[in-house]
């Protein structure tokens, strides 16, 4: 019986050194909704997501499997549940909590979270306001926020969909200034929000539809001098970064990312950041999942 709980207590003091880790997730799981699509080199109006890329979706999360899950491309909260539903199902783990949140102008496609972690509190931020073309505008999907506490110490994630590169108006080309002011729009809000000099610990991810060295990714870097947030360097298996592929011109683009601020990056352990790059998954998603994991 003392062998017994001097080996508890060595277990209890083992899990109170090494503190508890966490894995991050963001996945664009491409249209899972019902929309017109080709499936199958048929056109179908209002199909489905088919089930077979469903399943690589459900295999991709299962693999990485985090502990946290940022999700775009959600279609209605039934669409959230049946995932769900599909993965506690699994047996990888449950996760107990979600969160959903609808875009302000984009009727079908929406920002939507799964946790294991319970969540504290969840916004979405909705009326966060820009001037585009002498309009007052909102970023189309929003902006979550959720929050945590892990071993007492309270972060948050920010999870975001900018505007895609699609081009709607001819004198702003791909959409680039609407999504410069999108990420201008969000990153004033979190900044005023978390002033920087408190040292806020949170994490900006999700599908930002443009590169490392636009103005975009870095609204959310750098302010003059001082840093916002770092980019974790995720990569595949190969060492390469892309988490996109554009099948119509056949190219591959970086558009997804995890950046943490100074003081969520010392949580981070080094050489997590990672890109899933496992059989099949761009049959499930035209984007790769990225995830890395953090030590508190």
């Amino acid at each position: 019986m003392l062998i017994f709980v001097k080996l508890l207590f060595f277990l209890l003091l083992a899990f109170s050194l090494f503190g508890d880790r966490v894995r991050v997730a963001s996945y664009n799981v491409k249209n899972y909704l019902v929309m017109d699509r080709l499936v199958a080199g048929y056109w179908r109006e209002d199909y489905p997501k088919p089930e077979i890329e469903n399943g690589i979706i459900r295999s991709m999360i299962r693999r990485v499997s985090p502990d946290i899950l940022a999700l775009q491309e959600i279609g209605e909260p039934h669409y959230l549940n049946e995932l769900w539903r599909d993965l506690n199902g699994s047996g990888i783990g449950h996760y107990k909590h979600s969160y959903w949140v609808r875009g302000e102008n984009d009727e079908q496609r929406h920002l939507a979270l799964l946790s294991r972690l319970p969540i504290i509190s969840k916004k979405s931020h909705l009326n966060i306001e820009f001037s585009y073309f002498n309009e007052t505008v909102r970023p189309r999907r929003g902006l979550m926020e959720v929050e945590f506490r892990t071993k007492g110490k309270t972060w948050r994630l920010f999870n975001l969909h900018l505007k895609s590169k699609w081009t709607e108006r001819k004198d702003d080309p791909q959409a680039a200034d609407l999504r410069e002011k999108e990420a201008r729009a969000m990153r004033d809000f979190i900044r005023q929000t978390y002033l920087p000099e408190t040292n806020p610990t949170h994490m900006i991810v999700g599908d930002f539809n443009d590169f490392k060295n636009t103005a975009p990714l870095r609204r959310f870097l750098k302010v003059n001098k001082t840093v916002l947030s770092h980019m974790l360097p995720c990569r595949d298996s190969l060492g390469y970064f892309w988490t996109h592929y554009y099948a119509k011109q056949d190219s591959y683009d970086r558009l997804d990312y995890l950046l943490a601020s100074p003081s969520m990056k010392e949580h981070y352990l080094e050489g997590s950041a990672r890109i899933a790059d496992y059989l099949r998954c761009l049959e499930g998603s035209d984007h790769r999942m990225v995830y890395a994991d953090f030590e508190f």
